[in-house]
């Protein structure tokens, strides 16, 4: 692997945390809450920008490490993970309450993809469908959350 395939799987199996043989999607999301509490920091107009540029660099880092592993959306690449997790707790406010359900409730529509996830999972492509549905759930999320707290 050149410094670019490298660089690309150690983003996107967030640092290698990914690589964790058992629950890297729930790891990943961990690591997607250290991202949480830095944007909760900044204004809601920052924060919001900052994820979609996030959310655009993951599909390319995505991608580009689908391409090295060799594989299609394989489990180690947790980017997609932490930024679903980043739209699920965008604009709440970052208390423990709001973070475990949160957390919780991407997790669980991660898992389960309900309506429209998996159909989002299934029609995107590479680097897309490795990140798209998480981003799906994320909303999902948010909308909930935002419905429980606010």
């Amino acid at each position: 692997m050149n410094f670019k395939e490298k660089t690309a799987v150690f983003l996107g199996t967030g640092l290698y945390i990914g690589r964790i043989p058992v629950m890297p999607g729930t790891f990943g999301s961990g690591l997607g809450l250290l991202l949480c509490f830095t944007l909760s920091c900044v204004p809601l107009i920052v924060a919001a920008n900052l994820v979609i540029g996030f959310i655009i660099v993951s599909i390319w880092i995505s991608q580009e490490a689908e391409k090295s592993l060799g594989q299609k959306d394989p489990g180690c690449i947790v980017i997609d993970e932490m930024a679903g997790m980043v739209v699920t707790l965008l604009g709440m406010p970052f208390t423990i309450t709001t973070v475990v359900t949160g957390f919780f409730l991407f997790r669980l529509l991660d898992i389960v993809k309900p309506p429209p996830i998996r159909f989002i999972q299934d029609t995107f492509e590479g680097g897309a469908g490795v990140v798209m549905d998480d981003v799906a759930a994320g909303v999902a999320g948010n909308i909930i959350l935002q419905l429980l707290f606010r």
